[in-house]
């Protein structure tokens, strides 16, 4: 009879949209979430329709900014030539056209802003030219919005060893590494404007006391590298544990052995919270390391760990209540969201799972959560879309 009634909840569950919390998923591998835990709706009308037969292609980050503003980086040169046919000589059908790199939606899924990349007409012939200091990535990777409404990116192609500052419009504001040139992990200098040279980054965030910009260092070198968010110069860097980065290949990660004594390649995601600690993901190492703004190691949290592949912490944001109680961290190897109390680690829930209905992922790449709760993800690979999850109040077992 409980197995009946378990079913008919599950069922009941999925016609409108949600995962039960004390579900398990296809694998069978998650156990009951805590009583309370917040369960999450996907908002399929998120966003709206893009205007001007625009097309994403993979969408490589996603951030909100202090007024809840979402934004996203994606990869117009990962359409193929059936998605993007209205762009071909001739054109080969009605739809579609690339959308341009950085795009800007308000909370109901309004297009509010679009810039950047090679499917924005001028912008690399004029606003962001190698002459100006300004060298755009070839595979876009990453997107953060400071508390000055600046926008950073930055790209993990195999010659982009660099980050790149804007202002909202696109202005073109500063460059920290180069095109082309990088230095290993221990690198304090060498880039454009004496910066540190930088190998492959995956993601910034800035530290609105101080305005340090902490890089995640990333799909070449295996560190977290801190800069001033003005000039972009060296102020300190580390390596997993707080150690001095190691650049010699670990070989792959084996699932029961000890834990590796170095970041693995990509590091991919840094974040800073409230109470001053900075979290940074050691994706294929599957954990995430947690440490003081110094690079002193606090802690570390595990998560799926027989996770083989591309690994299970592939970025990480936080719940928006006053304590920051919880961790989401997105794994694209799974296709889910893990919910973890950030203070002990420990898994609360989940959701989602592999798949290409709305609510489902396909290589969920990127995470970020507005001041409602409300999470947003990002999609790579073939996923390439964007989705809009709301919390919701569910029944819960008994």
């Amino acid at each position: 009879m409980k197995t009946i009634l378990a079913w008919l909840a599950a069922i009941l569950a999925m016609a409108v949209g949600l995962q039960p919390a004390w579900a398990n998923d296809d694998a069978g591998n998650q156990g009951p979430a805590a009583q309370g835990a917040t369960e999450f709706k996907v908002d399929h009308k998120w966003p709206k329709p893009l205007p001007n037969r625009w097309e994403f292609g993979q969408v490589a980050g996603v951030a909100v900014d202090r007024n809840d503003h979402i934004w996203i980086i994606q990869r117009p040169g990962s359409l193929t030539v059936d998605e993007a046919g209205a762009a071909q000589t001739p054109p080969r059908s009605e739809c579609c056209f690339p959308a341009p790199s950085v795009m800007k939606f308000d909370r109901e899924g309004n297009l509010l802003l679009a810039w950047g990349g090679t499917a924005d007409p001028g912008f690399l012939t004029d606003r962001c030219t190698p002459a100006k200091g300004c060298e755009w990535p070839t595979n876009e990777h990453g997107i953060f919005v400071d508390h000055n409404d600046n926008v950073w990116i930055a790209g993990n192609g195999a010659v982009n060893h660099q980050v790149l500052k804007f202002s909202s419009d696109g202005t073109f504001l500063l460059q920290v590494g180069k095109a082309g040139v990088t230095g290993g992990s221990n690198a304090t200098t060498g880039g454009l404007g004496d910066t540190p040279l930088l190998g492959q980054p995956a993601d910034v965030e800035v530290d609105p006391t101080n305005n340090e910009a902490y890089i995640a260092d990333g799909y070449q070198n295996k560190r977290v590298l801190v800069v001033d968010g003005n000039t972009g110069k060296y102020i300190r860097h580390w390596g997993a544990y707080g150690s001095t980065p190691d650049d010699a290949n670990p070989g792959p990660y084996v699932a029961g052995q000890a834990p590796a004594r170095q970041f693995r390649n990509p590091v991919h995601c840094v974040r800073i919270t409230n109470d001053n600690l900075v979290y940074v993901c050691d994706r294929v190492n599957n954990r995430i390391q947690v440490f003081q703004k110094n690079g002193t190691f606090v802690k570390e949290f595990f998560v799926a760990r027989d996770t083989l592949g591309n690994g299970s912490t592939w970025d990480v944001d936080v719940s928006p209540d006053r304590a920051q109680s919880k961790l989401y961290n997105p794994d694209g190897e799974n296709n889910k969201v893990w919910i973890l109390d950030r203070q002990a680690g420990t898994i609360v829930s989940t959701f989602g799972r592999h798949g290409r209905y709305a609510g489902q992922f396909h290589w969920v790449h990127n995470l970020a959560v507005d001041s409602r709760g409300n999470i947003y993800t990002a999609e790579v690979d073939t996923g390439k879309r964007t989705q809009k999850f709301v919390p919701v109040t569910g029944n819960r077992r008994p």
